[in-house]
């Protein structure tokens, strides 16, 4: 497989970091995973490192080769995330169960398939326009299907913070499974919590990819992101894969990886390229260009 990869968590402004983030790839196949801390519960940040981490665990045992059922593998690894999360709780005491969104991505034979529970998102990007994305499990998303709001009033409504499914909780997480969806040369894949996927909208990602790189883009998108929330800003966290031309040989091919090994990295904050290693030609001036064309493109879009 050929692709690039970029990812990336910040504090924003707030106290600490409840998001964890991460990917995993073999051969063959590629893991996705994005969890956002639930606040105003006990170790949120524990629940989500929980979440990312046994995902990506059950993806390295069961994915040495191919996956057999990618979506059953999704559910799966969500409810033993959930388990765990639960497990931990019983183990030291807590009063009350960490709780954390998910989502969770597996590209494979260049098809992606995705499962979440919560309000984190993924979107599927090509030519400009957003194809595919996951429905928040959330009170707002209840209201927009309903017409009682608008997608724009739901960024600031009172109960934009309240979610219907999430790991840790007392019930089992209502994991929805997302449509496969065959990638062409240039799709992006984008995992995000919902601190920056409420300031950023999906039209202009969409649009911007047109005309930069996830590596020079997604670093400015972050910071625009944490700008528009003027001091309020969540943490922000973001995962993206661009497919690459397979036959392009100038793009590192995973084919070079040792049957059964896989490279994994989590919350790190490097532009990575599918060799693992750092994009050094992303510089602070390239960045600065990328905001300056974001915040020209976002007074466009009313807020």
């Amino acid at each position: 497989m050929r692709f690039t990869i970029f990812q990336d968590s910040r504090q924003g402004d707030r106290s600490g970091n409840e998001d964890r983030v991460g990917y995993s790839y073999s051969r063959d196949v590629l893991l996705l995973t994005i969890a956002d801390g639930m606040g105003g519960h006990m170790q949120g940040e524990v629940a989500a490192e929980i979440a990312v981490a046994e995902i990506t665990r059950r993806f390295e045992q069961e994915a040495r080769h191919k996956l057999r059922r990618p979506f059953d593998f999704l559910v799966s690894a969500i409810q033993s995330a959930h388990r765990a999360i639960v497990s931990h709780a019983v183990e030291h005491n807590l009063l009350e169960c960490p709780r954390t969104t998910c989502v969770a991505c597996v590209v494979q034979g260049e098809t992606a398939y995705w499962a979440h529970a919560g309000d984190s998102r993924l979107y599927v990007l090509r030519e400009g326009a957003l194809i595919a994305t996951t429905q928040d499990h959330s009170r707002v998303q209840q209201l927009i299907d309903a017409g009682e709001i608008t997608p724009e009033m739901a960024a600031r409504h009172p109960d934009r913070n309240k979610i219907f499914s999430c790991l840790g909780g007392v019930v089992p997480p209502h994991i929805s499974l997302g449509h496969e969806v065959k990638l062409q040369v240039g799709d992006t894949v984008l995992l995000s919590t919902d601190g920056f996927w409420a300031q950023i909208p999906p039209t202009i990602i969409a649009s911007m990819l047109r005309k930069q790189p996830i590596t020079t883009l997604l670093p400015a998108l972050l910071v625009e992101a944490q700008r528009r929330a003027q001091g309020e800003s969540d943490n922000l966290s973001i995962v993206a894969m661009t497919w690459e031309n397979q036959s392009d040989a100038s793009v590192a091919d995973t084919q070079a990886l040792e049957d059964q090994q896989f490279t994994s990295s989590t919350n790190s904050t490097q532009h990575l390229g599918p060799s693992g290693n750092a994009l050094d030609d992303v510089t602070d001036a390239d960045i600065e260009r990328a905001i300056a064309e974001i915040q020209d493109a976002i007074r466009k879009v009313p807020r």
